[in-house]
């Protein structure tokens, strides 16, 4: 039986691909070389080779120009596509730009911890303990980390019953359900249990700077009424001194009239708040402390109002103090008026005025939405003061037209030229004094007039926890930014094997190929 030339060569062009494909795509799905995957591939190259020789001696004289140059784009179209899936597939690979499409952009980490983790030193290590095939999240949160850190983070997933000798020496009890993070650096380890949730950048990011930072040590000072680091009410600052510890920054009370001293660890000092004065011997322990390039956030609390049939009495007169008698030495003056935005406000209270209107300082307010304070009070400059002296301030109100530092307690809110001072107002300033090279350190301290913002009712609104953490960590001198517990991924992921990656890899390819093949057959039929 006469088999004809169209069928045949469509048959053997179907087969050559059918066997090149099983034999390609089977070694790249096992990772290995058989006999049947060689043997398969070889005998696609053969019928394929065949397939077109006949084609040749079925067409008198050759091929007409015409079929050359048919062949000819086809040739160059298998070889543009090839050419141009081998491109794409190695810039993936080489350039660093990534373009997250997940929900919450869990695979992105942190501007923050992205430049922590290229400024890092030190190397670090991360060892996953997992038992069991890892959760494809927690593979690519651990290599964003090594993208990311120019070398200096590398990590590993061990599983510690199949690896028990090399889990034994991490002291971990072997448990088929505890899944822990071991990060090291130097001497210096942190474990991160994630046993009942999912790993966290926050997590990882906030070990790693325990690990590699060395701790800084910040002072509340207490017994003026300040707010407390223990207190967990709203007027507390327990989840802030929560999240300095977070950034490797410990909190600790002191009580000045107990210490007499401020101690030698003293990294920054915090007067958060005080309702009545210091005393004279507690204000020259301050002010020796800073003269000696001491670092300190003074955070002051708003006047006490009244209404016109109320007067204030002596107590409230005095209630709340300026502190003016240790921040005039430093240049500045902290007012007795309540700064006013009657365009930028929290709520219904014109005296907590909300803004974005901060001053350049990058370290402290680059990245900030908006920050608000509770009735704070208008700072300003001294002209008598010290040339060594650098002022600047950090955060005005946002309206230049609607915004002032009412002085009339009695809340007869109304502009007056003559008392009052005009917007924008300055609510908070930077105070920097460098000191000879054969002296002791600068001096850096920061006045807020407002304690209210980093209290545990208003800590997480807006951007007041960012800026009460940068606060402190300019004041430490520590050039890293901070890392807050803001990211909460709900994990909603398929984990493949990396078989089943190569599976899916491998329709992913055969469909635009089969596509192309499907034309190529046709091509040939109708050049027959």
């Amino acid at each position: 039986m006469n088999i004809n030339p169209i069928n045949k060569i469509s048959t053997l062009f179907a087969l050559g691909m059918l066997f090149l494909i099983w034999g390609g795509v089977s070694i790249y799905i096992e990772q290995g070389v058989d006999v049947l995957s060689v043997t398969l591939s070889l005998l696609g190259f053969i019928l394929l080779f065949s397939c077109f020789i006949l084609k040749i001696k079925l067409s008198q004289g050759g091929l007409h120009p015409a079929q050359w140059k048919g062949a000819g784009i086809i040739i160059a179209i298998v070889i543009f596509v090839s050419a141009f899936t081998f491109g794409v597939n190695y810039l993936a690979y080489s350039l660093s730009l990534r373009w997250d499409v997940t929900r919450d952009n869990q695979h992105t980490l942190a501007v923050g911890s992205i430049e922590f983790m290229k400024g890092l030193s030190a190397p670090v290590q991360l060892t996953a303990l997992y038992v069991g095939f890892p959760p494809k999240y927690l593979e690519d949160l651990l290599k964003e980390y090594e993208r990311v850190s120019n070398g200096k983070i590398t990590t590993e997933i061990i599983d510690p019953v199949e690896n028990i000798s090399y889990a034994a020496q991490f002291g971990s009890v072997i448990s088929g359900q505890e899944r822990k993070l071991i990060i090291r650096s130097g001497e210096e380890r942190r474990d991160v249990d994630f046993t009942h949730s999912s790993l966290t950048e926050e997590q990882v990011t906030n070990g790693i700077v325990r690990t590699a930072r060395e701790t800084r040590r910040i002072y509340f000072l207490t017994g003026h009424g300040e707010y407390s680091i223990l207190n967990e009410d709203n007027q507390g600052y327990s989840s802030f001194a929560k999240l300095l510890d977070a950034n490797n920054m410990t909190s600790q009370l002191l009580m000045l009239g107990l210490k007499e001293r401020i101690p030698e660890d003293c990294d920054v000092l915090i007067v958060a708040g005080p309702r009545k004065d210091l005393t004279n011997k507690e204000q020259a322990l301050i002010q020796a402390y800073l003269s000696r390039g001491g670092n300190a956030l003074f955070l002051i609390e708003n006047v006490i109002v009244t209404t016109p049939d109320k007067p204030l009495t002596e107590i409230e007169e005095r209630t709340n103090p300026s502190l003016n008698s240790i921040l005039n030495y430093w240049g500045v003056n902290i007012g007795t008026d309540i700064v006013i935005d009657l365009n930028s406000h929290v709520g219904d209270d014109v005296g907590s005025p909300a803004t974005k209107n901060y001053m350049l300082h990058k370290a402290i307010t680059e990245g900030l939405d908006y920050t608000f304070y509770v009735r704070p009070r208008s700072i300003s400059v001294l002209k008598e003061r010290r040339p060594s002296i650098k002022l600047a301030p950090i955060v005005m109100t946002a309206s230049k037209d609607k915004s002032w530092g009412e002085t009339n307690r009695t809340l007869d809110v109304r502009f007056d030229a003559e008392v009052d001072t005009p917007g924008p107002v300055p609510i908070s300033y930077v105070i920097f004094e460098e000191k000879k090279a054969d002296e002791l350190s600068d001096t850096r301290i920061i006045v807020f007039t407002d304690a209210d913002f980093l209290t545990n009712a208003y800590l997480n609104q807006y951007s007041n926890a960012a800026m009460g953490l940068n606060l402190v960590n300019w004041l430490s001198e520590l050039d890293y930014h901070v890392f807050l517990d803001q990211k909460e991924i709900k994990v909603e992921r398929l984990d493949l094997t990396s078989k089943q990656i190569r599976m899916v890899a491998s329709i992913l390819f055969l469909i635009p190929l089969l596509i192309a093949a499907g034309g190529i057959l046709v091509w040939l039929r109708r050049q027959l």
